[in-house]
């Protein structure tokens, strides 16, 4: 059985009252996932729709499956084009998935849409493989065939393709915060499929509480729960997407050294900090590389972000400070 959970994280300001100033919230579909953003302070209703313009240009930008997206474009180029002239806001994201491709020395690897598309995890019958398609796309995929000059994106391989869907959802909200923070906004909730986000305090004045999803049960049910400001949540997990077959899983996030659904000893991973971006990448890389890997990585690139990681018997470990 496929599972599809596109809402990981709830924040329980959607769930009560938040404070009495004007406020203006709405729910939009972008990235195939369910939008939810809650505004405070003046002019909401108008900020909204700001918020909801920008995800419908980032989907027209870097989307992998809109047949209109620039970067489907981009991936479906013609076989003899080399290097390609892109709008900035595909060339910024380009840049900062092949930041974490290096700096994960490929564990996340944004070139890995042959694969991911062997999977098909998006179908109503997924199945496995056969091993031979499997060792045919994994020969597509490497990160160190993309390179970004400016505004130029290099290819130095025609069958290299691009999935910046472990990346795409920071970006964003990193750009809608930048958007509301720029037009004097002071609080707000983003919640992009999972991906919490939040612009200083609730309107009463205290920190956001966010819950976190518990691995393989009914959407909505808490594990645990955080309390952020200018912050963000993001978690990533094993129970997202799977099925299975002849009485063993297989979910969607995938070793990229072996080509099959990564075996890390994880579930989940709940990343919080301050940077978006920073923490929709670390929340992959972490139920790839596993704990002891992904906090050596943190430590080394000094990254500021605590890490909630779940483990196959439910049992709950931090990096750094519970927030």
């Amino acid at each position: 059985m496929t599972v599809l959970l596109f809402l990981l994280l709830f924040s329980a300001c959607f769930l009560s009252g938040c404070g009495a100033g004007e406020s203006a919230s709405g729910t939009g579909i972008y990235f195939d996932t369910v939008v939810d953003i809650k505004i405070y302070g003046d002019d909401p209703e108008e900020l909204l729709r700001g918020c909801f313009d920008i995800c419908r240009d980032m989907e027209k930008t870097l989307s992998a499956h809109d047949e209109e997206s620039e970067l489907y474009k981009l991936n479906h180029r013609s076989p003899d084009t080399h290097d390609i002239e892109v709008s900035h806001d595909l060339a910024e994201c380009i840049s900062m998935g092949l930041y974490y491709s290096e700096a994960s020395d490929g564990a996340f690897d944004i070139t890995v849409l042959p694969l991911r598309e062997l999977w098909d995890f998006e179908s109503e019958d997924p199945s496995v493989p056969a091993k031979e398609d499997i060792e045919e796309a994994l020969e597509k995929v490497d990160y160190r065939r993309v390179h970004v000059d400016a505004d130029t994106v290099v290819f130095d391989d025609p069958d290299t393709m691009i999935d910046l869907g472990g990346i795409a959802k920071g970006y964003i909200s990193a750009k809608l915060k930048e958007y509301l923070v720029s037009k004097g906004c002071s609080s707000a909730i983003i919640n992009l499929g999972g991906n919490v986000s939040t612009v200083g305090r609730k309107d009463g004045g205290s920190r956001w509480k966010v819950g976190i999803q518990k691995p393989y049960a009914e959407r909505g049910t808490v594990f645990d729960t955080v309390e952020i400001e200018n912050e963000c949540v993001v978690s990533s997990g094993t129970y997202e997407r799977y099925f299975t077959e002849d009485g063993r899983e297989y979910h969607h996030i995938l070793d990229t050294g072996t080509g099959y659904p990564v075996e890390s000893g994880l579930w989940q991973a709940s990343v919080i900090g301050e940077d978006d971006i920073l923490c929709d990448a670390l929340s992959t890389i972490c139920i790839i590389l596993g704990r002891e890997a992904s906090e050596s990585l943190i430590e080394k690139e000094g990254w500021n972000a605590d890490v909630l990681y779940i483990d196959q018997d439910l049992s709950p470990s931090w990096y750094g400070e519970k927030p």
